[in-house]
């Protein structure tokens, strides 16, 4: 061998040499003690295994009852798809690389499964953004609600719905930021951690557009939905005993539109719990004080954020009484669920639902007894 030829190995060797110390610094181990991956491992175990019950017993409930099909439904229908899809796949692959206490899926898969986990999460977020819009549409502007929860409409939302997501999603893979391992290097997602221009604005834009936007306007929806029912209820107190049978109908139907405010306020709050973890480590980290946060200070934010996935099944569908009913007569190991459907029977219009006529003008002839779980929105 020729020392021309010893040299170009020499140089192949160091290259080799240095192509690994990268490739163990991106795929590196965490310095930290084994049960602390187990624990990590079995809260994903925890959470996968609700998420995945939980969004396909709605899915089943939704397809199995044609009553749940409408335009509205469809919302938490795609919701429940999201989630599903969220829970799939990351708690398998998170619980497996927490058993090896290293990510083991190799660089690609590194970034598909942040891209899912991506793509899945804003999708869930940004449909709680249109689910609000349309509550809020729905309970303060009741006539033009009844073109704006048409099916064509509602499908090209939640369509649109995707393709932001996956706009947003896509941009780490097409270099505006990257994909990279975070926490105990047993999951990945966007780097918000190196500080380099293209990171940083990318988390700067991500944080607003996806969760600090649609928070403002899901909090303007929901805040000016309760001041509609408020204002309306104290209408009802002033009609005393006037025309008392249409009175007491408009108070049923008040306490409906309540309930169901009710239940998207909690949405909110599960909301801003599950993701505000998570926005804060990566504004610190965009603020240049990464070197502050430690593995378990950004492993687990990202938990709670994807435990997100286990909340809005039961917020938004399992503790509504059609599903709960849907669900008990469906599937026999769930047929106490409807022991807690009590059946209340109210007064109410001939109209479609409660939603679709103004709360206090509603006609005074045409009233029928019905139980409360007869529409398919509550």
């Amino acid at each position: 061998m020729t020392r021309r030829e010893r040299a170009r190995e020499r140089n192949n060797a160091a290259v080799t040499g240095m192509e690994d110390q990268v490739d163990r610094g991106f795929f590196r181990k965490v310095d930290v003690p084994d049960h602390a991956h187990y624990i990590v491992a079995f809260f994903v175990a925890i959470i996968g295994a609700l998420g995945i019950t939980g969004n396909i017993l709605v899915m089943y409930a939704f397809f199995s009852n044609k009553k749940l099909r409408t335009p509205p439904n469809y919302f938490i229908m795609n919701l429940a798809v999201s989630d599903l899809l969220m829970a799939v796949t990351q708690s398998p692959i998170f619980f497996v690389n927490c058993l090896y206490k290293e990510w083991v899926f190799g660089e690609m898969g590194c970034k598909m499964y942040a891209f899912c986990g991506a793509l899945f999460g804003i999708t869930s977020m940004i449909n709680l953004l249109a689910i609000s819009i349309d509550r809020y549409v729905v309970i303060t502007k009741p006539l033009q609600s009844i073109q704006w929860t048409s099916r064509r409409r509602t499908l090209l939302i939640i369509l649109t719905v995707w393709i932001y997501s996956l706009a947003w999603s896509l941009a780490p893979l097409l270099g505006w930021s990257s994909y990279i391992p975070e926490g105990l290097m047993t999951s990945c997602t966007w780097d918000y951690v190196t500080s380099t221009p293209a990171n940083k604005s990318y988390t700067l834009m991500l944080c607003c557009f996806v969760f600090f936007i649609p928070l403002g306007i899901i909090s303007y929806c929901y805040i000016f939905m309760f001041l509609a029912i408020r204002n309306a209820s104290r209408d009802m107190e002033k009609m005393g005993s006037q025309m008392r049978k249409t009175t007491l109908t408009q108070e049923q139907s008040i306490k409906t539109e309540w309930k169901l405010a009710k239940i998207a306020f909690v949405v909110i709050i599960v909301f801003v719990l599950s993701w505000s973890p998570y926005a804060c480590v990566t504004l610190i980290a965009w603020a240049g004080y990464s070197h502050v946060l430690s593995p378990y200070s950004k492993a687990v934010p990202a938990v709670i954020a994807k435990a997100s996935a286990i909340y809005n099944p039961f917020i938004y569908a399992i503790i509504r009484s059609n599903y709960r009913d849907t669900l008990a007569e469906k599937v026999p190991c769930l047929h106490f669920l409807a022991q807690s459907s009590r059946k209340d029977f109210i007064c109410v219009s001939n109209s479609e639902s409660s939603f679709r006529e103004p709360v206090i003008s509603r006609p005074s002839s045409g009233f029928q007894c019905v139980s409360s779980i007869s529409t398919g929105l509550e």
